[in-house]
C-alpha cells in the first residue's frame, strides 16, 4: 500500500486547488471485494472515497489533499487497515494506530 505524489499509471488529472496536491493512495489488496480510503481529509466517512480496483488486482484513488498532516486507513472489506508504506502510523483516538501522511 502506497501514497505516492505522481500516478504510477501515468493517468491525467485536474491541477489541485491552490494550497493543496494531489495524492495517489494505492492498496494491494488483491482478494477484497472492497476497498475505501478514510481519514481526516473525509471525517473518516467510507462512502466517500471508495477506491477503483486496477487490472492487477490491486487498488488506486487519487486524492487532492491540502498542506499539513493527514492521518488516514484503508477500509478493506470494512476492515480498518494501515498503509505500510506511509511516513508512518501513529496512535490516534481510543489508542488505535492510525496512517501518517504529511505535505508541505
Amino acid at each position: 500500500m502506497i501514497a505516492t505524489k505522481e500516478s504510477l499509471l501515468n493517468l491525467t488529472y485536474d491541477a489541485p486547488a491552490a494550497g493543496t496536491e494531489t495524492i495517489v493512495f494505492h492498496c494491494e489488496a488483491i482478494q477484497a471485494a472492497g476497498v475505501c480510503l478514510i481519514g481526516d481529509f473525509n471525517d473518516w466517512n467510507a462512502s466517500t472515497h471508495p477506491m477503483r480496483r486496477q487490472a492487477d488486482g490491486s487498488w488506486f484513488l487519487e486524492v487532492p489533499l491540502t498542506r499539513g498532516r493527514h492521518y488516514y486507513q484503508f477500509l478493506v472489506d470494512g476492515e480498518p487497515v494501515l498503509d505500510p508504506e506511509a511516513m508512518c502510523a501513529v496512535r490516534k483516538d481510543r489508542n488505535s494506530k492510525v496512517s501518517l501522511i504529511a505535505l508541505s
